[in-house]
């Protein structure tokens, strides 16, 4: 495994970035995000969104789902005007001041590694202060490492810590957060998870079980240029920071390039400005070809158990395959079964419903993904995705107040997996 810089080496290369940001801030005031049912008028919705330069959350629109639509207001009563008579509603009034709000961020202290940290949001740098300081307190059986660096040279950081055997003897457990820029709570979720089992690891028998069964490895934003980029640029940011030859536009989605099922029409975009650009090329983005690199390492020097990569939002536990809708992996049957615990196990903490399936027929077709990779090409024994809170009253701008619970119940569902998996 490779080890982290040291922590001062990761703040220099961290501040470097965000002081540098090149684009003039983008301001979301007076900004509209509607909800519009999309029954059979997929094609009038489409049309409305090309025509009036529209962005949308969660894809194009398609039928039978909801779009979820951000509206300048210059465009609000356009926009009204044309989507007269479809079912529609207002998700935030002014999506400027709700990014305000969310992006109260708490003071920092290193005396802060306890669940207060799960209160609000985080500065970038505080994220790495916060990984480097729960380690510190587990020094024993924890140390932070790396998977690679991105584009920008930050290194995409996580905690690995282990039980009584000592690191790196026992099945590795990884997890994933942010690879889509604008996901905060994945961020923090990832982090609950490392705060729940290494905080409770003398404390619970239960938990002892689980850490001296597995080693963990958790990764909080594998995406750190672009988590960068919406603290100091654009808050809705969702790819890294890539250029692309003969384009001037930003960015490759991070979870389109990975070198699986890369070719696979219909399931991301060939066009550098779309938000699910998949590159010029399988694992063309630094990032991609990282973790890539580093997950099969894992595989071969101690086997990967489990793999999760967590996203918001829409409330969903997936499976593989993202890239087709008919191919069935291998172990269908029990991962489907193992959703289905996990998504009862999230329920039962605050009344959460989240629905299960392939991703592909659970979402939307998606190639390129980590998950269909992890499954078929480092072969981990089982893979999942999970989309986290909510289901679009606020979207990717979820308040601060549903942190807690939001990592509370994703742990549940961990937990089932971790009792049952075989």
């Amino acid at each position: 495994m490779k080890l982290v810089l040291g922590l001062a080496a990761l703040l220099t290369v961290a501040s470097a970035a965000v002081s540098r940001p090149k684009d003039q801030k983008v301001s979301y005031d007076g900004y509209k995000v509607f909800r519009v049912a999309v029954a059979h008028e997929v094609n009038k919705v489409n049309s409305i969104v090309k025509d009036l330069g529209l962005s949308t959350w969660k894809g194009a629109p398609r039928a039978g789902a909801f779009s979820d639509i951000v509206v300048p207001p210059t465009q609000v009563d356009a926009f009204t005007k044309a989507i007269a008579g479809l079912d529609a509603e207002v998700m935030h009034e002014d999506l400027g001041a709700s990014i305000a709000e969310e992006s109260v961020f708490q003071t920092y202290a290193a005396t802060s590694v306890n669940a207060t940290w799960f209160n609000s949001y985080h500065a970038y740098t505080d994220h790495l202060q916060w990984i480097n300081d729960l380690k510190a307190l587990h020094p024993g059986n924890a140390e932070v490492v790396t998977a690679g660096k991105s584009l920008n040279g930050n290194p995409i950081t996580g905690i690995h810590f282990w039980g009584s055997a000592g690191k790196g003897v026992k099945p590795a457990i990884v997890f994933h957060g942010t690879v889509h820029a604008r996901e905060w709570v994945g961020t923090l979720t990832v982090e609950y998870m490392a705060y729940n089992l290494l905080t409770n690891y003398n404390s619970s028998a239960e938990i002892k079980g689980f850490v001296d069964k597995y080693d963990f490895y958790m990764f909080p934003v594998v995406n750190p240029d672009g988590f960068i980029y919406t603290q100091t640029t654009n808050r809705l940011w969702r790819k890294n920071r890539q250029s692309t030859s003969g384009s001037t536009c930003i960015g490759h989605d991070i979870n389109r390039n990975w070198p699986f099922q890369w070719s696979v029409t219909g399931g991301a975009s060939t066009d550098p400005c779309a938000e699910d650009f998949k590159g010029l090329a399988q694992s063309d983005a630094p990032e991609t070809t990282a973790l890539a690199a580093w997950l099969k390492t894992v595989k071969a020097n101690q086997g990967l158990k489990l793999f999760i990569d967590y996203h918001s939002y829409s409330q969903l536990f997936m499976t593989p395959y993202g890239y087709s809708c008919t191919a069935v992996a291998a172990k269908n049957t029990e991962l489907q079964a193992l959703a289905k615990g996990a998504v009862a196990a999230i329920k039962a903490v605050h009344g959460t419903s989240f629905d299960y399936g392939p991703i592909c027929t659970t979402i939307y077709k998606a190639t390129g993904s980590s998950v269909d990779y992890v499954n078929d090409v480092v072969g981990a024994d089982y893979t999942f995705t999970s989309e986290l809170r909510d289901t679009g009253t606020y979207g990717f701008v979820l308040p601060a107040a549903q942190i807690l619970p939001t990592a509370d119940e994703a742990y549940a569902g961990v937990r089932y997996l971790l009792l049952n998996m075989k």
